[in-house]
């Protein structure tokens, strides 16, 4: 995962992708993926693949060693 650079705003798909991925990590520790990992297979079930996308970039963070840094602001649209 790229570091922030200052001044640029996260988008909003990246922002919650970021706070679920810091939610996880909080909440389960080590085991956050398996439940990023189930997560995107119930959205997988469902056919939301917009959620689904959502889960495969957390799991991306996760695996990045768990680094997960959170921005305060506006999303850029």
């Amino acid at each position: 995962m790229p570091a922030l650079t200052p001044g640029i705003t996260l988008d909003e798909d990246e922002r919650r992708a970021r706070q679920e991925a810091h939610w996880l990590l909080k909440e389960f520790g080590p085991e956050a993926p398996l439940y990023a990992a189930m997560k995107a297979e119930k959205a997988i079930e469902q056919k939301d693949f917009g959620r689904c996308a959502r889960w495969k970039r957390v799991l991306e963070l996760l695996a990045d060693g768990g680094r997960v840094e959170l921005r305060r602001g506006g999303a850029a649209k």
